[in-house]
């Protein structure tokens, strides 16, 4: 049987296949971040209570109360709202550095640092999303449900990364923050951006600006809250580091397979790496890598959708099956 000669569409739909394969893989890189995701919802609750204590011990219950009061009352009046951000600092000391390189200290200053609970809150990392890295946690934290979706892609930023702004970069961050529910200000949060913020926010008094009203704070206080930001930017970091990991080697895979000339050196190298890919797969796909079905098993695979409620006894003949087939490839392995 003659060869079949890997043009530039079966080179493309190769590669789709092997990206998916890797982004599954059990990696270290994967496992940081996925540990990370896990342990998100956790960090931000327990950040939440301690701003919470800080600012009710300022503006207490019967303030708010007080102020409600006033703003129903006067039509002129408006000073309190719902607000996620606030700046908060104690009294330390901090070292400064003169135009000479002399360091001195100056002791009792406020300490002072801005802390944002909201989904595309500022968590101070350092990397080169220039103005979209408010974007970048929301994008780390949702990235399944963000992918879900046509036109959208959670690791956009990662990919363009060190690049300009451009079309292809700004078609997509758009589409995953309009998608989150990022943009547009607080009238048009949608999903999960409006669950998150609403999650967390407290009555304020006072202006609407957080810098205006920064509040006194234990250092204590201060530094756990400084150690969530940073768990924050670890899980962001673990993203991009397990993204870039894949596209390190998908660059060697591309170019490798650029100089194959025939479609089973292409799936030799996706067996290689762990893949089992044959032929008439390839072919019968379309350049996104997804199967393009004969009109029989379409039918059937369509059919496969309906009644799909299964008895107790179905689950577990299905959960009794998997374990054997776990079992009989691991045996296998061995």
């Amino acid at each position: 049987m003659a060869r079949i000669r890997l043009n530039n569409e079966y080179r493309n739909k190769v590669a789709n296949r092997i990206k998916q394969h890797l982004f599954q893989e059990d990696t270290q890189e994967k496992r940081k971040y996925d540990n990370l995701k896990a342990q998100q919802i956790d960090i931000n609750d327990n950040a939440w209570k301690v701003a919470e204590t800080i600012v009710r011990r300022h503006y207490t219950a019967d303030d708010v109360e007080k102020a409600y009061y006033l703003q129903n009352k006067f039509e002129n009046v408006s000073t309190i709202a719902k607000d996620s951000c606030f700046h908060f600092h104690y009294l330390g000391n901090k070292e400064k550095t003169n135009y000479n390189g002399e360091k001195t200290i100056e002791e009792n200053v406020p300490i002072e640092k801005h802390f944002d609970f909201r989904l595309n809150g500022s968590i101070d990392t350092d990397n080169n999303y220039s103005s979209n890295s408010d974007s970048q946690y929301g994008f780390a934290l949702f990235r399944d449900e963000i992918n879900a979706q046509e036109n959208c892609n959670a690791d956009i930023l990662i990919e363009q990364k060190d690049k300009d702004d451009n079309p292809h970069k700004r078609k997509f961050v758009e589409n995953n923050e309009k998608y989150l529910g990022l943009s547009g200000g607080r009238d048009n949060e949608t999903k999960y951006g409006k669950e998150w913020n609403e999650k967390y926010q407290l009555d304020l008094i006072g202006r609407d600006y957080c810098r205006d009203r920064s509040i006194a704070c234990s250092e204590e206080e201060f530094n756990f809250l400084i150690s969530w930001k940073q768990a924050k930017s670890q899980f962001v970091l673990a993203h991009e580091k397990w993204v870039e990991s894949i596209l390190k080697q998908m660059k060697e895979i591309k170019l490798g397979l650029k100089g194959y000339k025939y479609l089973d050196e292409a799936i030799e190298l996706a067996t290689e790496l762990g893949l089992s890919i044959t032929d008439h797969e390839i072919i019968r796909t379309n350049s996104g890598g997804l199967v393009i079905y004969n009109p029989k098993n379409l039918a059937e695979r369509i059919k496969g959708m309906k009644n799909t409620e299964k008895t107790r006894e179905q689950k577990i003949a299905e959960r009794v099956a998997y374990m054997q087939q776990q079992q009989n490839n691991s045996d296998n392995l061995n």
